[in-house]
Formats: C-alpha cells, sequence, structure tokens
C-alpha cells in the first residue's frame, strides 16, 4: 500500500511495500529514497523537496499507519471535502478555479462531518441542488505554505449525483470562473489542466466496481 503526498505536482510517496511501478519511480536519477523515519530522514526529505532538481521521494516503512502518523507530525493538517459528481447522463462536473480544471471541495467546519462538508460545498461552489450522495471514493493529499508554515490538506471525496435539469452558478468569491459537465469520453480535456491529486482519485474512481 501507498500514500501520494502532492508538493505542488512532484508526488512523495509513502509506502509499506515496493512495486513494479515504484520500482521504476526509483531508477529515476532525482527521485530520493528514505528507508528511515526518524526525524533526521523526515527532515532530509522535506530539504531535498525544495531542490529544482527533485524528481519524488519515496519513504519506505514496514508499518504505513506508523510512516503516515511521524511524517505528518512536519505539518499542520486541514482537511476538506468535495465531490465527483455525475448527472443521469454520466457526465462529470468540473470547476474552473484560477485557471485550472479542478472538483468542487472545501475546509471541513468545526462538528462538521466529512459527507455534510462534502454536499455543502458542492452546493456552494457550483449551486447544484438535490444532491445524492452514493460512497466515499478516497482522500487526496497536498502541502503548501503559507503564511510561512507548512500545511498538509487532507481531501475525502465523495460520489454523488444530481439531475443535469439545473442552472451551474460558479461560486465567484472562491475564484470559480466556469463550471461545465463533461462527457467521461472527453475527459481526457480537463485532465491536460488539473492537479496530479485530481488525477489520482479519477482514476481511483473509474477503477471502482
Amino acid at each position: 500500500m501507498y500514500i501520494n503526498i502532492y508538493f505542488n505536482d512532484k508526488p512523495v510517496i509513502l509506502c509499506n511495500e515496493i512495486d513494479q511501478g515504484l520500482n521504476e519511480l526509483l531508477h529515476h536519477p532525482d527521485t530520493v529514497f528514505v528507508d528511515e523515519i526518524s526525524p533526521r530522514a523526515m527532515k532530509s526529505m522535506l530539504h531535498e523537496i525544495k531542490k529544482e532538481e527533485f524528481h519524488a521521494g519515496v519513504i519506505w516503512h514496514s508499518d504505513l499507519d506508523k510512516l503516515k502518523d511521524i511524517f505528518f507530525k512536519n505539518f499542520k493538517l486541514i482537511e476538506a471535502a468535495g465531490g465527483i459528481v455525475q448527472n443521469e447522463k454520466k457526465e462529470l462536473l468540473f470547476i474552473n478555479r484560477l485557471g485550472k480544471w479542478d472538483l468542487p471541495k472545501g475546509k471541513i467546519e468545526k462538528g462538521e462531518k466529512e459527507e455534510e462538508c462534502a454536499v455543502r460545498e458542492v452546493t456552494e461552489e457550483t449551486g447544484v441542488t438535490g444532491l445524492h450522495l452514493k460512497k466515499k471514493i478516497g482522500e487526496t493529499y497536498h502541502v503548501y505554505d503559507e503564511f510561512g508554515k507548512n500545511f498538509l490538506k487532507i481531501s475525502h471525496w465523495y460520489h454523488m449525483t444530481c439531475s443535469s435539469k439545473q442552472d451551474l452558478i460558479p461560486q465567484t468569491e472562491e475564484h470559480i470562473s466556469e463550471i461545465k459537465w463533461i462527457k467521461t469520453l472527453n475527459i481526457k480535456e480537463p485532465l491536460k489542466n488539473t492537479y496530479p491529486s485530481i488525477k489520482n482519485i479519477l482514476t481511483t474512481f473509474f477503477d471502482m466496481p
């Protein structure tokens, strides 16, 4: 098993086994491999990430939960939730935020459940109503810097359905400029200009039975 954590578009992968894909990644000359979970090793990886030539990082430990806990202690955690929304035509709902295609999501408020946040944020960001919550798809992880602090955002993703026969209203205060229903056959177009974490969760969604 493994967890992808994105620093902009560059991944750090926490894992408890090395499969074929990771083995190929490790052959890249600018991939950094760490097989210990000491504070020194964690800080060394975080230092390497900032280098321009950094390609990817792989941190291995037999206990993935322990590795996750230790790595996450280097960041202030922020939790969010959002939706992979389909209509009756099986089209997917995309938003364009700051020039990139994205899926609607937002921060979980105090006392709010993940799925409640996911539905609320989809409605607030897109204007769609009558959402039917199906099941949780998974999580994505990405790191960002703000006010001199390192934040790790954990986004929880849910599959939802709703009718296409309603107005789409972009939440402009959240820098959303466009909302569009996109056919599965045309999914490659928005994926050319989106985030690696969005590609990951959509891959998980389409691979699920």
